[in-house]
C-alpha cells in the first residue's frame, strides 16, 4: 500500500464573516461563506462515510493514518513527516456500510485499478451549530 500523504484542508460553511484570527483564509462558493476552521472547532465533527459501493483493495478505498485526528491542523510537512511515522489502514465496507471519521484524520484514496465504482455519502455531524458569539455554522 502507498503512502498517505494529502492536505487537510479544514474548511466550514459560515452565516457571517468572523473578526477573529483562528479562521480563515475566507472564500465565498455559491453564495456561501467559508472558512478554514481551527483544530477547536473541527474536534466537534464526526463523519459518516456511507458507502453505496463495495470498498475493497482494488476500487481505491479511503486510507487513514490512525490517531492523527489528535495532533490539530497539520501543515503540508507535518502530513509529510507524519506519513512516513504511521502506517495506513484501509478503510474497507461493504454498500451499506459505514465508516465514521474525524475530519482531522490525515486521509487519502487512490485511483481505482479496477473499475468499479466507490460511491460514498459523506455527511458530516457536529456538536452544535454555534462555535461561540456570533460564530454560527450555515446548516440550512
Amino acid at each position: 500500500m502507498g503512502r498517505v500523504v494529502t492536505s487537510v484542508v479544514p474548511i466550514a460553511a459560515l452565516r457571517a464573516r468572523l473578526d477573529d484570527t483562528s479562521w480563515g483564509p475566507w472564500s465565498m462558493k455559491s453564495g456561501v461563506l467559508y472558512a478554514h476552521a481551527p483544530a477547536w472547532a473541527l474536534r466537534t465533527v464526526i463523519a459518516l462515510r456511507v458507502h453505496l459501493d463495495d470498498s475493497d483493495a482494488t476500487n481505491g478505498p479511503l486510507r487513514v493514518l490512525p490517531g492523527t485526528h489528535t495532533r490539530g491542523v497539520l501543515s503540508d510537512a507535518e502530513i509529510e513527516r507524519v506519513a512516513h511515522d504511521v502506517i495506513a489502514v484501509e478503510c474497507i465496507a461493504a454498500s451499506g456500510g459505514v465508516v465514521a471519521m474525524r475530519p482531522l484524520t490525515v486521509h487519502a484514496s487512490s485511483k481505482a485499478t479496477d473499475g468499479n465504482p466507490r460511491r460514498v455519502l459523506h455527511v458530516e455531524y457536529v456538536a452544535a451549530v454555534g462555535l461561540g458569539p456570533g460564530n454560527e455554522l450555515a446548516v440550512d
